[in-house]
């Protein structure tokens, strides 16, 4: 089987670009976001929901590169639980972290290896978009 890059310099830059024109505060997150990966999926996932509120931008641009990585790992066939939950609703956070958890260990390990790519990816259009 051949290498497949699934785009994911493509959709970097294009998560990039649409953060700066909603606000340019929100690239410090992509720095932030490399950091993530280290504490896993949930994690990562969860950070959207501490932002919401106070700092949706930045929420947003959590919650669009997930959906990137959903895209991508669908592609890939790995299936990402993305379900779209609020702040708030603690029995979905819940549901969601257990899916999350309960994903299979070779589609975790997958799921981390490209959302490490793709946040480097991220870190590099940043620094020329800045």
């Amino acid at each position: 089987m051949a290498w497949n890059s699934y785009g994911l310099d493509q959709e970097a830059q294009k998560l990039v670009l649409a953060a700066k024109l909603r606000d340019q505060t929100s690239l410090k997150q992509s720095y932030k976001m490399r950091m993530a990966v280290a504490y896993g999926l949930e994690r990562f996932w969860g950070e959207h929901l501490r932002l919401q509120k106070n700092q949706p931008n930045k929420s947003q641009y959590w919650q669009e590169t997930w959906d990137v990585l959903d895209r991508i790992m669908h592609k890939a066939g790995v299936s990402l639980p993305n379900d779209q939950v609020n702040a708030d609703d603690v029995k979905g956070v819940q549901a969601m972290s257990e899916k999350l958890w309960k994903m299979d260990l070779a589609d975790q390990r997958v799921a981390l290896a490209v959302l490490i790519s793709l946040c480097d990816c991220i870190v590099w259009w940043t620094q020329r978009h800045k």
